[in-house]
């Protein structure tokens, strides 16, 4: 009786193996099967799991057609067709037109442009604060508490977009510098965040490569915990020195400043422009976050995609929790 055939280690493929010992009939039927089938299962034994893993993280900051699932031709054209009309309607109602409140950019008073000189003095409160602990090298203009808050919360929170814009997985559609468009959102906010927001939903290119990083926006996304904590704490100090700034400057308690609030949002077309800003802001803010959490750490990424509603909140969050870059 003849021995039991004896296995022999060789370094035939996988598929090759299993094919010669297979029993008859199956060798018969495996014969007389296309071998593409079995030549890509070879090939995926051969790469292995751990290196089709890894494709997603490498694409995940890229230029985001590969990541994020494209909308429908009809949706998208519609959402962009809203996008650029609300443009026209900002740009029109709160630049041109005289119906707004307060006075158009081409009938500004002197006064407008005096308290606009003076908020931007006071950024960030900067100077209040030196002039505070008793450093005058330059004088605080004195503004309303009120106008200094929501001038300032407006530009905190168009700073925590920054790292935001440098990351969306859909910058590659704006052919535009990031580096200037941001620039600009920060002296004229929606005017030109709109614009992109309707821009990146265009279709992706075949052909692109994933976009180079500036370095603003490599400083910014390495960055990103850092602006997170100096815009939110610039956002909850807005907020109080609203309410309890400037106290000894006689502008009265809370009841007061609530109420010059109210008649500044409606007397003045900088203040008014702001209220706009703010909305559409926490309209952009979900949307953008949503788009792009495969960039948040995995153990944050449902608390931030919980947050991401709460305006501010869901910025800071973001930021706070993004995934180190390799």
């Amino acid at each position: 009786m003849a021995a039991p055939p004896v296995p022999v280690l060789c370094s035939a493929s996988p598929c090759r193996i299993t094919t010669h010992l297979a029993p008859p009939a199956f060798r018969t039927v495996a014969a007389a099967r296309p071998q593409a089938l079995p030549f890509v299962l070879c090939v995926e034994q051969r790469v292995g799991p751990s290196a089709r893993a890894r494709a997603p993280f490498a694409a995940k900051r890229g230029g985001g057609g590969e990541v994020s699932a494209e909308a429908p031709d009809g949706t998208r054209a519609l959402l962009q067709a809203a996008l650029w009309g609300a443009e026209a309607a900002y740009i029109l109602w709160l630049f041109l037109l005289p119906y707004a409140p307060g006075d158009p950019v081409w009938a500004i008073s002197q006064a407008t442009i005096s308290d606009l000189i003076g908020l931007s003095l006071n950024f960030f409160f900067v100077l209040p604060l030196l002039n505070s602990v008793g450093v005058h090298l330059l004088e605080s203009p004195l503004l309303h508490p009120m106008a200094e808050g929501l001038f300032n919360l407006v530009l905190a929170w168009t700073l925590l977009f920054a790292p935001l814009l440098f990351t969306d997985c859909r910058r590659d559609r704006y052919k535009g510098s990031l580096d200037v468009l941001w620039g600009f959102q920060m002296f004229l906010t929606n005017t030109f965040l709109i614009p992109y927001m309707a821009i990146r939903l265009n279709g992706p290119e075949a052909d692109r490569s994933p976009p180079r990083r500036s370095q603003l926006g490599s400083v910014m996304v390495n960055g990103a915990p850092a602006v997170g904590a100096v815009g939110g704490l610039v956002c909850v100090l807005s907020i109080v020195w609203a309410f309890s700034g400037r106290g000894d400057s006689g502008f009265g308690g809370i009841a007061e400043r609530w109420q010059y609030l109210q008649s500044y949002l409606f007397s003045e077309r900088l203040a008014y422009a702001f209220l706009w800003d703010m909305f559409l802001y926490s309209v952009f803010q979900p949307w953008l976050i949503g788009d792009n959490l495969r960039n948040v750490k995995a153990d944050a990424a449902g608390l931030v995609s919980v947050v991401r509603f709460v305006p501010v909140v869901g910025l800071v969050a973001y930021l706070l929790c993004l995934e180190e870059e390799d």
